[in-house]
């Protein structure tokens, strides 16, 4: 069961939801071109639907070639190839208020203890559910790594020292994209903070607006940075409203009713 979100600055939840997805190198459900609802937040860029085709990747996904070759290193980004994210390894650091913030994709050899640790927290345990062993947590690790590269999980490092676990997804060839009117490389992001003591202060909002647009610099097909945080938990909304998203829609995923955030390229710079 995929985990659901909780806040990236309140001091009793950690983290952002995720929709579930399908096993490494399966191809993604159909897409959804029904409107998901009115959009209160919307500005300048607030029409939400449009006429797709399928991607030119998840075409080369179908045909058994995502552009990497097979080579693990390609598929998270850190290698040559044309990958699905446009190599996450590459992008390097980017200055914050917070400090110098970096997104290093994980490796379970060196990156697991932590990430575990983090995960069996309770108040992270309550929402991404994959608390208990090292296993448990190498197993989702291990689906992204060894998979497709529509998803690069990464450690984020805030002036050298790892607080905090991130996944950006292709949300475009996510099961996501069932559910809401997806358009062609939308990326999406899934945040939680490791530590205690990093969590309650606006951190969280920081992080989360450099990131998306750190994505919108380093991936210029990309015009938007979704999220699905559950509906019910007003800190992660108001987390992701305070780091320059809006609210677009309420939509039902398989496990929750979550509120699809949005930041839109041709607004970043008004919010």
């Amino acid at each position: 069961m995929p985990p659901t979100d909780a806040s990236t600055d309140a001091s009793t939840d950690a983290g952002t939801a995720r929709a579930t997805r399908p096993a490494p190198g399966a191809a993604p459900g159909p897409v959804s071109l029904a409107d998901p609802g009115s959009d209160p937040g919307a500005g300048t860029d607030s029409e939400d639907t449009l006429d797709l085709r399928l991607p030119d990747e998840l075409i080369a996904l179908f045909a058994g070639d995502s552009g990497d070759g097979g080579d693990n290193e390609a598929r998270d980004g850190t290698a040559g190839g044309d990958d699905l994210l446009d190599r996450v390894g590459g992008w390097g650091p980017t200055a914050t208020p917070a400090g110098v913030f970096h997104l290093v994709p994980a490796r379970t050899e060196r990156d697991l203890p932590l990430i575990a640790r983090w995960m069996n927290d309770p108040a992270v345990a309550a929402f991404w559910e994959l608390a208990g062993s090292e296993s448990v947590v190498e197993e989702h690790l291990r689906r992204q790594i060894d998979g497709d590269g529509r998803s690069v999980p990464c450690l984020g490092t805030l002036d050298g020292t790892p607080m905090s676990y991130w996944e950006i997804y292709r949300a475009d060839l996510d099961p996501l994209a069932r559910h809401y009117p997806a358009r062609p490389h939308d990326t999406g992001i899934h945040l939680l903070i490791g530590g205690v003591a990093d969590r309650g202060h606006g951190l969280g909002s920081t992080l989360l607006r450099a990131v998306a647009d750190h994505v919108l610099e380093k991936r210029p097909s990309c015009a938007r940075v979704v999220a699905e945080p559950d509906l019910r938990n007003t800190p992660s909304v108001s987390a992701f409203l305070s780091a320059g998203f809006r609210f677009s829609a309420e939509v039902d995923l398989p496990d929750k009713r979550a509120a699809l955030m949005i930041r839109d390229r041709a607004l970043r710079d008004l919010s």
